[in-house]
């Protein structure tokens, strides 16, 4: 133990009092957080493990902090709501570092959120050798006399204009720029595209624009005798341009310059800046695909929805409806195209020659009969629709593509051209982290070039090792953010945090472990210790078990959740939490209470789906083997190819053959045994909607079937209200004076807006006559306000309510009301309201239940109550599929499927299948290692 911990565990720091908090459930909560330690916040779902760490502890240091600042900042700041609480001391400055997406904007990547790419570009702009992007040739200067060859030797008749760029994409009004050139005699100015005469009209810019001016110096029809107009003209624009100068040929501007050139070829090339490596300015973007990466195409896999099929029998979704009538003028053409393709209309498609199938998708040129392919028809009438309608049907066959330019790297030609020790700055960004930190490592650099990138060298390594500390080496810099899951986006986060190295703040984090395989735990606990050490106090609401037993404090919440919650049931060093009867999590720590070993293994239905030839990402290729009818858990470490297979692969193919889906299929040679299926449903890791209107009741859907029940009671019927009249969303039976809300909004401009309960309705939401609708002498306001438990009693006889409660209920939400808004769940409430709305759907007894980490906030006690819900989905004769790294869900599936052994280019092989017991017995197995301890403890199975 170092000097530093020792320090931590045996406080005297002092610590953080929070006297009365009531915020949300907390029922007058009194609890002391040790200053400069690793506190885990833990107890089960909904039980206010939140409500202390984010919605008290955080939420009052934020707005203290904005509270010193004026009133002229502050509302450009925004505040906090005060919390609700009698008295806190000890609080020093808090950050939040939550589960939730790094960005959703297409543009930002790992390398951009963590600045790693903006010093990127600086090296290649300092560093980074030029090569003309069409014969690879390293570029050299130019001089004026070689620019003006290459013009005079333009054909005969070339218009040809030239420019001095005077301003490149810069903001402001340029005043003194322009005022010089007019005083030079430029009479003629290019403002953003546009030749001003400025005798005529004034120039005037926008000072919060970018702007590009440019001196025209000539205009030139290129014929005989014009060489030494050309030589001269030329040397004014470079001279007037610092070194560059702008031909503009034929309509198209091309850059000359004196400093780096291609003679072969004839290009010029701008000087380096970081700007040039940027795909989010013009300088350096893809100006196919504006640097987004991807365009928006006509999916041939989306058009021919099933290849199966023959052309006649419908193959062609465009096309099936005129192939069944057999007449008209399309089914006529159609079939004089096969005809000269020599197709026959009623052979499947896939068994159809691949030259006659890309002929049908993308048409034929030159030969004695051309037409139009698919692809490019539909295309041109999407670009044409003038109506929505028809812009959103050619839209169900669109799908974002990798740009064709740029394929998928995002810069221009130009800058992929140029190299540091023959690597080019996208290829960087391609390699996952661990790979690109041994490149910058191994850069050889000497004289110049060393001091030039020392300080660069230094940030960049020096951020990398923070990510790879925390598990991301998997990943790469060119990586979207947005595909970025909960758990890897904080990591992302933490790290940035360690690298500033700041001393004495409070660091409160919502489950780091989440996405982890238990392999990588001890690597976040090193992070962790790692920002405690440092003199921070690390606050964690969490329930992973190796996270708990490192914890320096455990603050135990409970007994159970919602108004079953909100105590503080037990607190202290885990050991003696462990020795509290009072706690829960204690029982599961000292082993007193424990998930079982199940003491069978399903033998499911004896059909199976292969999974052939897997490629995309970092799948190797493998077969992989899905029985049905049985608990099957995918596991691996992170980044290995888990949610790859299952997600972009298999749930797509299952979708595409079972419900028309219309996602692309991720690359592998064939799927068998989808016909054994008859349904899929897939629950994913989207957070479900959090606007104050939504809630439980509505997103469920089991509010449509309450409404329509209201609106069936006698006196709705006697008023001639439908089922609109009982919703809050829309005129009519709600109350107008807060629109539904039952709260209203007050605005108070620099200090934060206030919200009070509607006078009108008391915060019922509904009108009065509305409200004189009862069912069982309850109002559609006393059913929002029921608890899950309450209303299960309430709709016992209607199958679509209670089945829908019900499903709730067994999930462990029975303590939620239904009207209880959206933004007040925690994490863990929101992911089985999910779960529990699509497991409400009624099943068929062959539905495949696809499942991404449903464990996500989930207590030892809620893990089990998960368990023993998927288990009766199993023993009803459907299939579950898990993505999951919770050891007690791995150790009670009855089917493993082992993806790895690493993550990212050093994964993606099935490493092991089978029942528990046997993975456990594989050594190159990371979750088998995981595996053999749980199971040699347990019982033998019968």
């Amino acid at each position: 133990m170092t000097a530093g911990q020792t320090r931590a565990r045996s406080g005297g720091d002092g610590e953080i009092v929070i006297v009365g908090a009531c915020e949300h459930n907390l029922k007058n909560v009194t609890v002391s957080i040790p200053k400069k330690r690793l506190v885990v916040v833990t107890g089960p779902s909904g039980s206010g493990k939140s409500s202390l760490a984010f919605d008290t502890l955080f939420a009052e240091g934020q707005r203290r902090y904005v509270e010193s600042l004026s009133s002229y900042a502050r509302q450009f700041l925004g505040q906090m709501e005060k919390p609700k609480y009698e008295r806190i001391r000890g609080l020093s400055p808090t950050i939040a570092i939550e589960q939730k997406a790094a960005s959703n904007n297409p543009r930002s990547t790992v390398g951009t959120v963590t600045e790693i790419y903006d010093y990127l570009r600086v090296l290649y702009a300092r560093l980074g050798e030029q090569h003309c992007h069409r014969c690879g040739k390293p570029a050299r200067a130019q001089t004026a006399e070689q620019i003006a060859q290459g013009l005079a030797a333009l054909p005969q008749g070339t218009k040809v204009e030239l420019f001095a760029p005077l301003v490149r994409g810069k903001k402001g009004e340029h005043e003194a720029i322009v005022a010089r050139a007019i005083a030079k005699g430029f009479s003629r100015l290019r403002v953003d595209g546009r030749v001003v005469d400025t005798g005529a009209e004034p120039v005037r810019l926008d000072k919060k624009s970018k702007h590009d001016v440019d001196a025209v110096i000539d205009r030139i029809v290129i014929k005989a005798g014009l060489r030494d107009r050309i030589t001269d003209s030329v040397e004014l624009a470079l001279r007037e341009g610092g070194g560059v100068m702008i031909a503009r040929e034929n309509g198209v501007d091309r850059i000359c310059s004196e400093q780096r050139a291609c003679h072969d070829c004839g290009l010029s090339f701008e000087e380096l800046s970081p700007q040039s490596f940027s795909f989010n300015a013009p300088l350096g973007a893809c100006p196919t695909c504006d640097g987004l990466g991807s365009r928006p195409e006509m999916d041939p896999e989306l058009i021919v929805t099933r290849p199966e099929a023959s052309i006649k029998d419908g193959a062609i979704a465009v096309w099936a409806a005129s192939m069944a009538r057999g007449e008209g003028y399309k089914s006529e053409w159609v079939e004089s195209v096969l005809a000269e393709l020599g197709v026959p209309a009623d052979v499947p498609f896939r068994e159809l020659p691949k030259a006659s199938r890309e002929a049908l998708m993308w048409g034929r040129s030159g030969r004695s009969r051309a037409w139009e392919g698919l692809a490019p028809m539909l295309m041109r009438r999407y670009k044409s629709a003038t109506s929505d309608e028809m812009r959103a049907y050619y839209t169900r066959y669109l799908s974002d593509k990798p740009c064709r330019d740029c394929d998928g790297r995002r810069l221009r030609a130009e800058s992929r051209a140029v190299t540091i020790a023959g690597v080019s700055l996208d290829a960087l960004t391609a390699l996952t982290l661990d790979h690109a930190h041994a490149f910058l490592q191994g850069l050889a650099l000497s004289g110049e070039q060393a001091e030039i990138a020392s300080e660069l060298k230094k940030e960049l390594l020096g951020r990398l090792t923070f990510l790879l500390d925390v598990g991301l080496e998997y990943l790469t810099l060119s990586r979207a953010s947005a595909t970025l899951s909960g758990g890897e986006s904080q990591r992302i986060r933490l790290a940035s945090q360690i690298g500033s190295e700041l001393e004495g703040v409070i660091y409160v984090l919502d489950e780091p472990s989440i996405g982890l395989h238990p392999r990588d735990n001890h690597r976040l606990l090193l992070t962790l210790q790692r920002l405690r050490d440092l003199g921070n106090t690390v606050v964690v609401v969490e329930h992973d078990e190796e996270t708990m037993r490192e914890a320096d404090w455990i603050i135990d919440f409970g007994p159970g959740a919602g108004e079953l919650g909100g105590q503080v049931v037990g607190e202290g060093t885990p050991q003696k939490l462990m020795a509290q009867a009072s706690s829960v999590t204690g029982a599961f720590l000292s082993g007193r209470r424990s998930i079982a070993v199940p003491t069978r293994r399903r033998a499911g239905s004896g059909k199976s789906i292969v999974i052939q030839g897997a490629r995309e990402h970092n799948l190797k290729g493998d077969a992989v083997t899905i029985p049905l009818g049985k608990l099957v858990c995918v596991t691996g470490v992170s980044g290995a190819g888990k949610s790859t297979l299952i997600n972009r692969i298999l749930h797509p193919a299952l979708a595409r053959a079972l419900h028309d889906g219309r996602a692309p299929v991720g690359a592998h040679d064939a799927i068998a045994g989808l016909g054994a299926v008859g349904k899929v449903i897939g629950i994913d890791q989207q957070p479900i909607g959090r606007t104050p209107r939504s809630n439980p009741a509505t997103y469920t859907k089991l509010w449509d079937h309450v409404r329509g029940l209201f609106s069936q009671t006698a006196e709705a019927r006697k008023s001639g209200y439908g089922p609109g009249r009982f919703s809050f969303n829309v005129k009519g039976g709600r109350c107008e004076a807060c629109g539904g809300d039952g709260l209203k909004t007050v605005e108070m401009h620099f200090l934060p807006d206030v919200y009070v309960t509607c006078d009108v309705c008391q915060g019922r939401r509904f009108n009065d006559a509305t409200l004189r609708v009862k069912y069982k002498n309850k109002s559609i306001a006393d059913v929002l306000a029921m608890s899950v438990t309450d209303a299960l009693e309430l709709f016992s006889v209607h199958r679509d309510i209670s089945r829908a409660l019900r499903t709730l209920e067994e999930v462990g939400l029975g303590y939620l009301r239904l009207g209880q808004s959206s933004p007040t769940l925690s994490g863990g409430e929101a992911q089985r309201i999910k779960l529990a709305r699509e497991l409400s759907r009624v099943a068929t007894g062959d539905t495949l239940y696809i499942l991404d980490e449903p464990t996500t906030g989930l207590h030892f006690g809620d893990v089990e109550r998960l368990l023993a819900v998927l288990g009766r989905l199993v023993d009803a004769g459907n299939t579950v599929l898990v993505i999951e790294h919770h050891v007690d869900v791995i150790k009670s599936a009855d089917w493993l499927i082992d993806i790895g052994p690493e993550g990212g280019d050093r994964g993606g092989h099935l490493v092991a299948c089978g029942t528990p017991e046997h993975v456990a017995t594989v050594q190159a197995s990371h979750t088998g290692r995981a595996l053999a301890g749980v199971l040699g403890r347990a019982p033998k199975r019968r």
